[in-house]
């Protein structure tokens, strides 16, 4: 599947069939978002495969939507700030945004190319999943999503939501300027 395909196939994945994908599979998806553009090239982001069924129902609750508890696997997202925040000080958190997102981005892309489906869940109790989990509780360690896996039941509709389009949010060389100024020819003696 080239590139493009792919990202329009890409999908909000919420019912998996029975079957389990191979820790090959997900090993590849997660060596993929591993490639993602990092501030510095520092590794921030940790990952936590969950097979065990009692902790995924657990860590469903957490994110109080009973679908992922379906999952057979789950790929905890989980930031490390500690060496980028001594490297770039007040903006290191965002650079953590950006970082996580490219990561989550890589995963839900490989993911789709390997015929798996996923969803990015972003809302849970934090607590509570670091409790489940037994993260260390620490001011730069953060649970930054929960990534389901598996095959989707077949006979689900795997369509990607209609995208808005980029009227009134595609700008050229200022804020709100929407209007494309051509360029003009430089003549060789104006130069």
């Amino acid at each position: 599947m080239d590139l493009n395909e792919t990202i329009r196939k890409r999908a909000s994945i919420k019912k998996y069939s029975g079957k389990k994908p191979s820790m090959d599979l997900i090993l590849k998806i997660i060596e993929a978002s591993n490639h993602a553009p990092s501030p510095g090239n520092l590794s921030i982001v940790k990952y936590i495969i969950v097979e065990d069924q009692e902790k995924i129902k657990k860590i469903a609750k957490a994110c109080q939507q009973e679908f992922i508890g379906d999952a057979q696997v789950l790929v905890v997202i989980i930031s490390d700030s500690k060496k980028i925040d001594l490297m770039y000080d007040k903006r290191s958190k965002k650079y953590v945004k950006q970082h996580v997102g490219a990561v989550i981005e890589n995963f839900l892309l490989k993911a789709t190319e390997l015929n798996l489906g996923s969803i990015w869940i972003g809302a849970f109790v934090d607590n509570m999943i670091k409790r489940i989990l037994e993260i260390p509780e620490s001011d730069n360690i953060e649970v930054e999503a929960i990534l389901p896996v598996g095959y989707p039941l077949k006979n689900t509709n795997i369509t990607q939501k209609k995208k808005p389009g980029l009227s009134g949010r595609l700008y050229f060389e200022s804020y709100g300027n929407a209007q494309k100024v051509p360029y003009k020819k430089v003549r060789r003696e104006d130069v």
